[in-house]
């Protein structure tokens, strides 16, 4: 495949590099917290942008892939609820998740049981 004249190229090495940045970067942000001392707000780590991504693409899709972001939204839900629960930063943060795992199961029982 043929690079277009004056494109930069990367090796595979900087190209790693510079996604490991990232990601570092990434993990360095979602370590944020307010207050510094007790974190109750933070930003979102992974499973729970994943979650909010899914639920909003939700809702502009209708039929399967409706039901396939809503799926992945209470995966990604639970997996982020789960987290917090075992790896939470303080008790505040565990309480959270066990709520959120909580109000899961019961939606999840809900729409089972209708």
């Amino acid at each position: 495949m043929r690079r277009a004249a004056g494109a930069p190229s990367l090796s595979a090495g900087a190209m790693r590099a510079s996604l490991l940045g990232a990601w570092q970067a990434f993990k360095r942000l979602t370590e944020l917290g307010f207050p510094r001392r007790f974190p109750i707000v933070q930003f979102p780590n992974l499973p729970l942008i994943v979650a909010l991504v899914a639920a909003e693409a939700g809702t502009f899709i209708d039929g399967a892939g409706h039901r396939y972001a809503v799926a992945v939204a209470y995966l990604a839900t639970a997996i982020w609820a789960c987290e917090e629960l075992l790896q939470g930063v303080n008790w505040f943060r565990h309480l959270l998740g066990l709520v959120v795992a909580i109000v899961l199961i019961v939606r999840v029982a809900d729409a089972l049981h209708v």
